[in-house]
């Protein structure tokens, strides 16, 4: 049996998305890990350094602190503590950093900036892989070494309260612990409610070691409306009454402990401009760490500003002083502030441990390790310090000691800041094996030529090389939306010219759209029919002189309707890196100040919606349309987002469940009317127009769902995307009557720009992640990242849906199916090709994992996607196969 162009391109998507799969496992790799396993017996700490002599200080020097508590809030940003929102909503804890017996420090995060590598990072000083950004929706066991396990090794009792993740990446460690679901982000005030319960029994309590709480409120906060919202003043003040609670308990408890307790408060990620988190701007790596003891009691006049530091300096900070050893995978440096009051004998030590373990790491992953300055710093600074320890052995107390032993000091901060530079810029061990297999599966799959190459596919070709070898440069990949607005506008101009020479120059013999230039008019009509399956149509002139006035017009007018329709939108959501801080229509509809212009923005989007969407569907269907988008609006108003005419802005908000579940009742009656539809057609396939009210219905399904999911100041995207697809089919499409590979192409480009024109970008921050939480009273895996998937790519799903609609509403044949299919796969598959041979050979760049390895992974989600929407047109395709089959044989 011969396999039709249709089903052969899905193939070679799937076999592609395979290949995808494994060449980011190899891209992905393991980062630095230490070779000892942490199931071992622990190894004995390296003894302190002499010269000539011999020390009885071979053990780990005791506990700084009785007790820690650890305060995590999650995306806490460092302005948020240390800038104005602090001093207005944090008065007790800006007291604490001004005045305090504190130490404040910036702490820089490593992307990916999601909970579990950053929680990892924090706990055992390493630096998490990429693909960590996965496997943060279900994380592992964490089986590497780290704090929480040496301090259930040494005894100690710790109690945990907040984000789950903790339970899942440090099972049965804690000998306490309630913890909540971090991926429900509609709900911003029991999730810490469910914390601060516990606060005041524990404080009364003895029996622990350690208490770690991670409030997830504030990042909830900034998912649902960013770091400007006036909820987010309010959850800061929240977090400074349980900072006081905890600070004066601790000062309290401390008269009955010979040590004093340490707080810690951190963030393990900051807020993007957007409320969102997950790459590496400034706002998203910058976090707060300040650590409060009685011990850190300051002198009059003793002003100390926020130093930078590294997010992985906390887990030997925390083992030092909690008197465990270091985790061995750790690239932090001990944080000096905290043992400068120590004796000088102390301190040396202490720096001392901490550059044998990074020594140690080096040279398990670096061959060439004994050429690394760290490492010749460390060698000088143990010579220095082993005649420190014999002159102080020798009860030398002189100002040679004390001058020695500053110099070993120095010597052993420059080892540790250079040693962790070294391990922290260490070179990936890709997994090349696994990246040449992928890139040669997905190389074989990505262009297969046909038989017959026209013009339109050189143009598809040549169109699609440029767009990919803009990839090549980083800037390019962090502004890709420029390049796709370049494209759509340069469309739209394009068809304007093409629209006035076919109505006003038009020659009779010259039609401008076909595969195959034949002599003569009839010939092309006969070729143009037989390769799209369209009808055939009346030459150019024709079309002119059958056209009324009135309708010309409107035919030169819409690509500059479109183009006028496109240039709005890109004012609606500045995106990228360039120009994400600009203002925006989004950001001033978003304020509270503003919350009746968009509520008044929503009603007509959606009303539009409507009317563009009706009017093909069944009147059962147009019942469930305007039940259902009317649901989506009572939705938006029960969590706030947008008000009723007699709705008072004080009114209590809810999560809007009820709301939400009423229109997936209607989303999913109106996907199942289409489905059924469509499953008729393939019985009564004489019957063309079931299956294309059967494709109609399943994309109004979709439009309903993505009016849901899309926040409130996006619904005009949303409506603009059917206003164009409208204004295209009516007036451009069909009148000009372009071919199934210009059409396919077309509404790639402008599923593409509309990915952009929703506020996406090639960054993870931009993802919208409450969107898979509509309707949701816990968290649930699958149905939350389908949601989220299908909310970040509302745009490509329905401009393809709508291409297999049209594309079935206006030809005769599977031919003009087969083809579109094809063509989309093959403009989707040649630039992941091309960007993974792109990537690998700059798997060394300084932005390799801040911008293009995000990029890698879009790339990798939306040729899944293809995938599925070839299977879509591939099961259409077949419908359509079988009614010419039903025909063929009725005539013969």
């Amino acid at each position: 049996m011969r396999l039709g162009s249709g089903a052969f391109a899905a193939s070679c998507v799937a076999i592609e998305v395979i290949g995808v799969a494994i060449f980011l496992r190899g891209f992905f790799p393991a980062p630095v890990r230490s070779s000892s396993r942490t199931e071992h017996r622990a190894e004995p700490p390296a003894p302190e350094p002499v010269a000539g002599a011999s020390s009885n200080w071979t053990k780990l020097p005791p506990p700084l602190f009785s007790k820690v508590v650890i305060v995590l809030i999650d995306a806490l940003r460092d302005d948020f503590v240390f800038g104005s929102k602090g001093v207005e909503y944090m008065p007790y804890t800006t007291y604490l950093v001004e005045k305090g017996a504190s130490h404040s420090f910036v702490a820089e995060a490593k992307p990916p900036t999601v909970t579990m590598p950053r929680i990892k990072a924090l706990m055992t000083g390493s630096l998490p892989g990429f693909v960590d950004i996965i496997r943060n929706l279900n994380s592992p066991a964490l089986l590497e070494d780290n704090v929480i396990r040496q301090a259930k090794v040494a005894g100690k009792r710790m109690i945990f309260y907040g984000d789950e993740t903790w339970v899942k990446l440090f099972p049965k460690h804690f000998v306490e612990y309630d913890g909540t679901t971090s991926f429900f982000v509609s709900d911003y005030t029991e999730v810490d409610n469910n914390v601060t319960r516990h606060l005041d029994k524990v404080l009364k309590r003895g029996d622990w070691d350690m208490l770690i709480l991670h409030y997830l409120g504030l990042d909830h906060i900034g998912h649902i409306s960013g770091p400007n919202s006036p909820l987010i003043g309010q959850k800061l003040s929240e977090m400074d009454s349980v900072l006081m609670k905890i600070h004066t308990s601790l000062l309290s408890k401390e008269r009955e402990t010979h040590l004093p307790s340490l707080l810690v408060v951190c963030g393990d990620h900051g807020m993007s401009e957007t409320g969102s988190h997950g790459a590496s701007s400034t706002e998203e790596v910058s976090t707060p760490l300040i650590l409060i003891s009685s011990e850190f009691e300051r002198k009059p006049g003793d002003i100390r500003h926020p130093k930078h530091v590294q997010q992985t300096d906390l887990s030997a900070t925390l083992a030092i002083g909690l008197g465990l050893p270091i985790p061995k995978n750790s690239v932090g440096s001990l944080l000096f502030p905290v043992v400068e009051r120590k004796p000088m004998r102390e301190q040396l030590r202490f720096l001392h441990l901490n550059t044998v373990q990074l020594s140690k790491l080096l040279q398990e992953n670096v061959p060439s390790y004994e050429k690394d300055p760290g490492f010749e710093q460390f060698k000088m600074a143990e010579r220095l310090h082993g005649n420190w320890v014999r002159l102080h052995l020798e009860e030398n107390n002189s100002d040679v000691l004390f001058g020695l032993g500053t110099k070993v000091l120095k010597q052993y901060l420059s080892a540790l800041k250079t040693l962790s530079l070294s391990l922290s810029t260490q070179v990936a061990q890709y997994d090349i094996y696994s990246m040449a297999v992928g890139t040669v599966v997905v190389l074989e799959n990505a262009v297969h030529p046909t038989s017959v190459w026209s013009e339109v596919d050189f143009l598809l070709l040549l169109g699609t090389v440029g767009h990919v070898l803009s990839l090549g440069a980083s800037s390019f990949v962090e502004e890709e939306h420029q390049t796709w607005y370049f494209l759509v506008n340069t469309l739209c101009l394009a068809l304007s010219q093409e629209t006035f020479r076919s109505y006003f120059l038009g020659d009779n013999c010259e039609p401008q759209h076909h595969f195959h230039m034949a002599q003569g008019c009839e010939g092309t009509v006969h070729t143009l029919q037989y390769n799209t399956g369209y009808d055939a149509p009346e030459p150019n002139g024709e079309n002119a002189k059958a056209l009324g006035g009135h309708r010309r017009w409107a035919v030169l007018a819409s690509p500059w309707l479109v183009l006028a329709c496109c240039r709005l939108l890109r004012s609606l959501n500045q995106t990228g890196v360039q120009g994400a801080h600009r203002p925006d229509f989004g950001h001033w509809f978003t304020s509270s100040d503003h919350k009746v212009q968009l509520s008044v923005l929503a009603a007509v989007s959606l009303l539009v919606i409507f009317m563009l969407v009706q009017r093909g569907c069944s009147p059962v269907s147009k019942v469930a349309l305007a039940l259902g988008l009317l649901g989506v609006f009572c939705y938006r108003a029960a969590i706030g987002n947008v008000l009723f005419p007699w709705q008072s802005d004080k009114k209590g908000i809810s999560k809007g469940i009820i709301e939400a579940r009423f229109v997936y009742v209607f989303v999913l009656g109106i996907l199942f009317t289409g489905t059924k539809d469509l499953l008729k057609s393939q019985v009564i396939a004489a019957d063309f127009k079931i299956k294309t009210v059967g494709l109609w219905e399943i994309y109004s399904g979709l439009v309903l769902l993505a009016a849901l999911l899309l926040r409130p100041h996006n619904l005009p995207v949303l409506a603009f995307s059917l206003l164009i697809q409208t204004v295209m089919t009516k007036f451009i499409w069909k009148p000009l009557r372009h071919d199934a590979a210009e059409v396919t192409v077309m509404h790639y480009w402008f599923g593409q720009a509309f990915f952009y024109f929703q506020g996406n970008s090639n960054n993870i921050a931009t993802i919208d992640v409450s969107a898979g939480f509509v309707g949701l009273e816990t968290y649930m895996e699958v149905p939350a990242a389908f949601l989220t998937v299908f909310g970040t790519y509302v745009g490509p799903v329905l401009w393809a849906s709508h291409l297999a609609y049209f594309l079935n509403s206006e030809t005769s044949s599977g031919s003009a199916l087969s083809r579109a299919c094809f063509c989309y796969a093959l403009i989707c598959s040649v630039p992941v090709a091309t960007y993974i041979i792109l990537v690998t050979s700059l798997r060394y760049h300084l932005f390799i994992w801040s911008v293009f390895s995000p990029k890698l992974l879009y790339e990798g989600m939306h040729l899944l996607i293809t995938a599925a929407l070839c299977v879509l047109f591939t099961a259409t395709d077949q419908t359509t196969h079988t009614k010419s089959r039903v025909k063929m044989d009725t005539e013969s």
